[in-house]
């Protein structure tokens, strides 16, 4: 190279480089290294890109427009090579002997470019849609050619262009095609063949270029959608493949598997290391080293999943860090230059726009460090989600019983998004100390020995944080986290059974106990900010930094009178100082967000590795030729592997359609031996063998939110006339004829709006749809009437049913149908006692002949009296569905599309617009200037709102605290602005004799300076948790006064949503996000009135760009809340879904429906996730490049040390802009978790729960009469009345029963004494008190009700029945004992405190009911109201409370539901409902004789 070029001298001349005012390179140098780099850069990398793009094939690409251009432009560009070359050779030929290079370098460069065409080719065959690798060549090229064409203008302007004009031309031509390839470059070609998937709205994302994808520009469409109008969940972009739960979870989901058989082998083997010494202990220590490392296993899986796309994201933040340290060193350079008064200007400027450049790059790759940050917290939350998920469709029961649904509802909710942030935040646990030890080198360089002093005040700072890391995390996980979960399954319980707190006016109980937790759980957030708050003034302020730079300069300055402070030495170390901050505040944050995801990762891991079933508890086999379906052989059953097994001793044979009846005691084992069949229980000996399909009807019938018609097809196709004559044979028809839209109607969560007979057998209907070859039938007929059990027994099960053919096993306390069983299995403490056929175990005498005889009395009249001509009408339990009146055949052409809607799904109210306030003025808006105008308004009334919530949530804080946070903010700030000027004043001192003066004094004021600056993060904390305190409060007032019409309506995922997601963002996103939002506001105010002080020629830039970010931001504001608001409404299906799951988990089991349950989830999570999206801002660095310019060209005016003040200020822009911007967003995003909890202030509540002043005497009632006058009663305003001027009076110590068909208006009654629904006319009186005038609880404490669905709350079995603990433990033993559970309970280890599980499904529903009995007979008021109370029991059972309402509630007033006519047949009055009028009433005997309705109901249930 050095012969080509001649003299080495001519390579490189610094004289004629950088020691001029005129800068140039020369010409050696320009035509061999600028033309050689590109050309290195590309045959050196091409053969690791071929290998790359060899192994990555994504289909084959059409030659596209873009490409042929490329071709085009890159042949021209080749072509210019070699003409140039000949026309060197011919022309310059006695110059070639000197300069070889000349001649080298146009084929070079022309094989280089040939090089990048076939690349261009090869990209195209394999799918390739934008280059990275070619962009960057064409990059290097245009760079490298700018100093050529420089130098090419330079010489045309001073020699003129017609000395070579054919070399001018052909350089510019050259030049402009080397322009136009980059240009080209930066757009994407077109997808490969058959790639072109049609999805309704692909993500741009897919389709943009390399320089697209690097600067977000695929991203605005939506920011600018966003802004113009609210979005919609439709807007929004479908997600990539790689991103769906589909892909995610289906790789994720085998490297799981074996990671946990890696686990059990570890778990066995160290097990039997130790079995052989201390079984018990063994078995303990076992459990708990499985649980230990199961975290660490999940988190192994993850990393291996996702670690190497999130490596991309660590590389680069490592390359901003390489930036960012860049920076002081070129500001040090910069303040040189100010210093040196004959430095030439130009060098000014080149400080300046490389300041500038690396600011851009620093930007560009924390951009793309926090975009890959997001995408893996996306992925890792995804994957998560969909492995809890299929993990709560195998758990076992057991493990199933340690966590309640509330809490797998929150390793959803809280723990996933713990992952998620500590994705983000994990790369600062060890980037951050790194940057540390780089921050102080760089000081010691400036300062020497005296940055020590800086390190030492850090090393002093550090253990104090680590201390208060480890209190906040055992504060956040053991204390805060506990209550908030024991809050939230409080609340999920409260929901599910709010109809029983109204009923027994327990709400105050219930809203004691929720506060008891929050406040708990506030004082721990209390603490944790506190010493968060002490974190923080340590760190992250301002007087942190003062604390270092003091200790750093006293020392300096102490140390040595020649030691002097200039301006380079101040601000160089002042912006290090700087950098310095975020490591520092980011790794107490770092350290709190890893110990979090540490302890979610464990809660996780522990669930995820809990106990399965066992696939080979049920050996399923195709159906044989052989005749039995169901074989178990010596089968012992427990519902766990430790404890006494729930059935022994079990041998069945059930030959191929038979008809086998289960009977026994209440806790028999009945349901329990059909577990076994599902495989549901933990096998212990035996075998249990069944062949074919399975479906199962399940005791308490699962019903899904969804319309009657999902809930029976159960995702099968539907087959008219089969579904016609399974909805005709399970007696549905004429339910259907109730409901507002058919069976298109909407059931509520948990079938709310349907009586427990209609689930009953909508659950039966999706059983029978089903064909399956075996049906296992949990007690079905216990919830339906008389005779309508015995129409579905003879459409259904019997010899004649649709069944016939089938193998059916029917657990049943109906003695009727056991003479038509093929086999009887007689169950006693879980063992078989006897089996056979109902002849033969008559003729035994055993044990069943006796029951039989007892019972049969009661039950059958023998008389086979043919049935009514009536046809039958569903069965008379009532719904809640006279709001559902018929539909007339005039009206049905009328029905509007959302009639059988029920649930409202949780709005989203996009576009920063509260519906309720903002509808008014919208439609305003409508009538007034059409839709043209509307989106302005939309935006106005957006503000309007927006500001209403703020308002809102600053009014709950008080404003006697909010002034003066503000003003200590603004003190902290100017005492901040007063030190840094302070400090540019003693940079600019004089130095007299090598030496400044005064230094003492100067270091003195610069400490009080510091001193003055004083954190007030406590201060936002305490108003913080006040604000969030009264919210909840608010929120769960609100909640406990609504009408049981809002909860039938509202679905319990979206309550809970608001009681966990939103009030946790209320406690601590908002606060936090206010904090740094003001401190940086305030930091932004400080730095412009700095930049300013330098250089007051800044306002012409800094105003400009002011607007210009003001208005990037509010497109991004308001595009980000809505999206922030999509993703809050998305979430609530998500839990709702996970709930509904959890609780049928057996249902879906049984009938092998995993798969599509799983497909669900996973549309519910991919729908969720489509909104989220990145951020970015780089509007921040112009004000870099302002004041850095500015101040080079004010260089002869201004000191040193204010251009180091305003350009070591400027540089921090960027960085506050975008935490003001991400802090700003993220209020604005949680501020919306206020809206979304208010929302319920404004829905219909009840009445009052107390009247002030009343005068009710305390023993109201003392006689129990009831008279209704006149009295009407409707379920929402606009419909039909469901109960039709009713006037009746009933004396005191008076049985009545109330009787009639579904729709009639029988609970209709119930519902308007207890006032859970309010008259719509006319008056009840109790005792002659008007109950419209006393308070709802007065009133509902003082009567009582068994319910029909017997509903427990997790706890201690006493608080279940007294949770006011107003009732002494004799008192309690005693309900107990009429309620014949007192040998029950007395055998329990706990007794009285035994817990109940969530929902009592510890017991069984026989017992359960037997509870609520009992704590009617401990309550023991005047009026007692039955509502099918007996419907889960066995008939023995029912006798037993029947006679103990006899005996116990002689002297009360009794109304009874009724359910089976047998039960009422001896009262004094039996009332006949008919479409909500009385159509009878007398004496049960008097109304048979009068042969009328009643009497044509106890013929059909063979009574008469």
């Amino acid at each position: 190279q050095l012969t080509c070029c001649g003299s080495p001298a001519r390579l490189c001349d610094w004289n004629r480089t950088w020691y001029t005012a005129n800068p140039d390179l020369t010409q050696c140098f320009q035509n061999t290294v600028l033309v050689w780099v590109p050309c290195v850069y590309l045959w050196l990398l091409a053969p690791f890109y071929c290998l790359h793009l060899y192994c990555h094939d994504s289909g084959r690409i059409h030659m596209s427009c873009l490409c042929t251009a490329k071709m085009v432009l890159g042949f021209l560009l080749a072509s210019f090579g070699f003409v140039e070359f000949f026309y060197i050779l011919l022309e310059r030929s006695q110059e070639i002997q000197q300069h070889m290079v000349f001649l080298l370098s146009p084929i070079i460069r022309s094989m280089t470019v040939i090089l990048a065409l076939c690349i261009i080719q090869l990209e195209r065959i394999r799918g390739c849609r934008s280059s990275v690798f070619l962009f960057l060549f064409w990059v290097l090229a245009v760079v490298c050619s700018l100093v050529p064409l420089r130098a090419k203008i330079q010489l045309a302007m001073d020699e003129g262009i017609a000395s070579d004009i054919v070399r001018y031309l052909a350089f510019f031509s050259y030049f402009s095609i080397q322009l136009a390839q980059l240009f080209l470059c930066c757009f994407a070609d077109q997808p490969p063949e058959g790639k072109t998937v049609l999805e309704k709205n692909p993500c741009p994302v897919k389709d943009a270029s390399f320089l697209s994808k690097i600067l977000f520009w695929w991203f605005t469409g939506l920011v600018v959608k966003g802004y113009r109008t609210p979005l919609a969940a439709e807007d929004l972009w479908t997600l990539r493949e790689e991103d769906t739960s589909n892909k995610i979870i289906s790789e994720l989901q085998e490297d799981w598997t074996a990671e946990c058989a890696k686990l059990q082998e570890k778990a066995l083997a160290s097990g039997a290391a130790l079995g052989s010494r201390l079984p018990d202990q063994a078995q303990l220590l076992r459990k708990l080293q499985k649980e230990q490392s199961s975290g660490f296993f999940l988190f192994r899986t993850l990393v291996r999943k996702f670690g190497p796309y999130f490596l991309t994201g660590t590389l680069c933040i490592i390359f901003h860090d390489a930036f960012m340290f860049a920076i002081p060193q070129v500001l040090s350079l910069l303040l040189g230059f100010m210093r040196d008064e004959d430095a030439p200007l130009w060098k000014g400027y080149f400080y300046a726009t490389l300041m500038f450049l690396l600011s851009c790059l620093q930007s560009l790759f924390n951009h793309q460090y926090m975009y890959t940050c997001f995408t893996v917290g996306m992925r890792v939350k995804t994957a998560v989600m969909g492995l809890v998920y299929r993990k709560s469709l195998v758990i076992n029961s057991a493990a199933r019983r340690t966590c309640t649904v509330g809490e797998i509802v929150n390793l959803v909710s809280a723990d996933t998004q713990k992952l998620m942030d500590f994705v983000v935040y994990f790369n600062a646990v060890w980037l951050a100390p790194i940057e540390i030890v780089l921050c102080l080198f760089f000081l010691w360089q400036h300062l020497g020995p005296s940055a020590l002093a800086g390190i030492t005040t850090v090393i002093l700072i550090f253990p104090l944080n680590g201390i208060i890391a480890k209190k906040r995390s055992k504060l956040q996980v053991k204390i805060q986290m506990k209550f908030m979960d024991g809050r939230i399954r409080l609340m999920n319980e409260i929901l599910n059974g709010i109809k029983i707190l109204k009923f027994y006016a327990w709400e105050k109980a219930f809203l004691e106990q929720v506060l008891g937790y929050r406040e708990k759980e506030l004082k721990a957030l209390k603490k944790s900010q506190i010493l968060y708050s002490i974190s923080i003034a340590s760190f992250n302020s301002s007087s942190f930094l003062v604390r270092i730079a003091f200790a750093m300069f006293g020392v300096y300055v102490m140390q040595d009178d020649r030691n002097v402070l200039d301006a380079q030495k101040v601000f160089v170390s002042m912006a290090l100082i700087n950098i310095l901050k975020t490591p520092l505040s980011q790794l107490p944050f770092a350290i709190s967000t890893t110990m979090q995801a540490v302890v979610s990762l464990k809660r996780l891991g522990k669930y995820l590795c809990s106990e399965e079933l066992k696939v080979d508890n049920v050996s399923k086999t195709p159906l044989g030729s052989d005749g039995e379906d169901v074989v178990i052989e010596n089968g012992t059953f427990g519902w766990s592997a430790e404890g006494p097994p729930c059935l022994k001793r079990i041998n069945v044979r059930v030959p191929r359609g038979s008809l086998v009846a289960v009977v026994g005691h209440v806790g028999s084992g009945k349901s329990s031996l059909l577990s076994a069949m599902l495989g549901e229980t933990e096998k212990r000996s035996g075998c249990v063998t069944v062949k074919g399909s399975v479906a199962y009807v399940p005791q308490q019938a699962w019903i899904q939110n969804a319309t009657v018609q999902d809930n029976i097809l159960f995702g099968r196709e539907k087959l008219k006339t089969w579904y016609h004559r399974v909805l005709e044979a399970c007696a549905l028809l004429p339910d259907l004829d109730i409901l507002p839209a058919g069976d298109a109607t909407e059931i509520g969560e948990k079938g709310l709006n349907l009586s427990g007979g209609q689930k009953q057998r909508v659950s039966l209907a999706r059983a029978v749809y089903r064909k399956a070859d075996v049906y296992l039938l949990d007690d079905p007929l216990s919830a339906v009437d008389a005779h309508v059990g015995q129409h579905i027994f003879d459409k259904v099960f019997g010899p004649k049913g649709v069944l016939r053919d089938k193998t059916r096993i029917l657990v049943t306390h109906g003695m009727s149908f056991l003479p038509q069983a093929d086999l009887i299995l007689v169950l006693v403490d879980g063992e078989i006692t006897e089996s056979g056929s109902y002849q033969e175990l008559l003729g035994r005498h055993g044990a069943f002949a006796d029951f039989i005889h007892t019972f049969a009395n009661t039950e059958r009249k023998e008389s086979a009296i043919q049935r009514g001509e009536h046809t039958l009408q569903g069965d008379t339990t009532n719904t809640n569905l006279q709001n559902m009146e018929p539909v007339t055949e005039a009206d049905q052409e009328q029905v509007p599309e959302d009639l059988g809607k029920l649930t409202e799904v949780d709005k989203a109210n996009t576009g920063r617009v509260s519906r309720k306030m903002a509808f008014d003025l919208i439609s305003d808006c409508v009538n007034l200037f059409g839709s043209e105008t509307i989106n302005k308004y939309l935006i106005k009334a957006a503000m309007i709102i927006m500001l209403a919530m703020y308002k809102k949530y600053f009014k709950t804080i008080g404003l006697a605290i909010i002034i003066p946070i503000v003003f200590l903010y603004a003190f902290q700030q100017g005492a901040s602005l007063a030190y840094n000027y302070w400090l540019s004043m003693w940079a600019d001192d004089p130095i007299v004799n090598g030496t400044q003066i005064d230094t003492d004094l100067k270091l003195t004021v610069f400490g009080a300076l510091g001193i003055a600056i004083f954190g007030t993060t406590v201060a936002i904390s305490i108003c913080g948790i006040i604000a969030s305190r009264q919210l909840h409060m608010d929120l769960l007032m609100n909640v406990l006064r609504s009408p049981m019409s809002f909860f039938e309506c509202t679905p319990s995922g979206n309550l809970l949503n608001r009681f966990a997601k939103e009030i946790d963002a209320i406690d601590c996103m908002v606060p936090d996000g206010l904090k740094m939002m003001l401190s940086y506001v305030f930091k932004l105010m400080e730095v412009c009135i700095i930049v300013l002080m330098a250089t007051p020629f800044a306002a012409v830039i800094i105003l400009p760009l002011a607007f210009l970010y003001a208005f990037v931001q509010s497109f991004y504001v308001a595009t980000s809340c809505q999206l922030r608001r999509l993703e809050a409404v998305s979430r609530s299906p998500i839990y709702t879904h996970f709930n509904e799951t959890v609780q049928g988990a057996s249902v879906i089991r049984a009938f092998g429906e995993q798969s599509r349950f799983i497909l669900q989830a996973n549309d519910r999570v991919d729908f969720n996730q489509t909104s989220y999206f990145p951020r970015f801002v780089f509007v921040g660095n112009g004000v870099v490049l302002a004041a850095a310019i500015l101040s080079v060209m004010g260089k002869s005016t201004l000191s040193p040390g204010i251009v180091g003040l305003a350009v070591s200020h400027s540089l921090q822009v960027t960085g506050i802009l975008s935490w003001i911007v991400r802090s700003w967003t993220d209020v604005e995003n949680n501020i919306v978790s206020v809206e979304r909890v208010n929302e319920y202030a404004d829905t219909a509540k009840e009445a009052s729960w107390s009247v002030d002043g009343s005068s009710l005497p305390l023993a109201w009632p003392q006689k129990g009469t009831i008279e209704f006058m006149d009295y009407g009663l409707q379920y929402r305003k606009g419909l039909e009345l469901a109960l039709k001027g009713i006037t009746l009076h009933i004396n005191e110590r008076e049985k009545v029963g109330i009787v009639g068909r579904t729709g009639a208006g029988k609970s209709s009654l119930a519902l308007g004494i207890f006032r859970i629904l309010e008259a719509a006319k006319g008056k009840i009186f109790i005792d002659g008190v008007n109950i419209a005038d006393i308070g709802l609880h007065d009133l509902r404490s003082r009567i009582t009700i068994i319910p029909q669905d017997p509903v427990l709350f997790s706890g201690s079995l006493r608080m279940n029945l007294d949770p006011f603990d107003t009732y002494t433990d004799e008192e309690v033993w005693n309900s107990l004992e009429l309620a014949h559970l007192k040998t029950f309970v007395s055998n329990l280890p706990d007794k009285l405190n035994h817990e109940c599980s969530e929902g009592g499904e510890n017991l069984s529903l026989g017992q359960r009911q037997l509870v609520c009995l009992a704590r009617a007979l401990l309550r023991k008021t005047k009026i007692l109201v039955l509502d099918e109370a007996t419907a889960a029991v066995d008939l023995e059972t029912d006798t037993l409370i029947q006679s103990t309402i006899r005996t116990q509630f002689e002297d009360c007033t009794v109304l009874t539901i009724a359910h089976r006519l047998n039960t009422i047949m001896d009262y004094t009055r039996v009332i006949v409902m008919d479409r909500g009028h009385i159509s009878e009433m007398d004496s049960p005997a008097n109304l048979i004789t009068q042969r009328g309705q009643f009497y044509r109901m106890c013929r059909e249930a063979r009574l008469v």
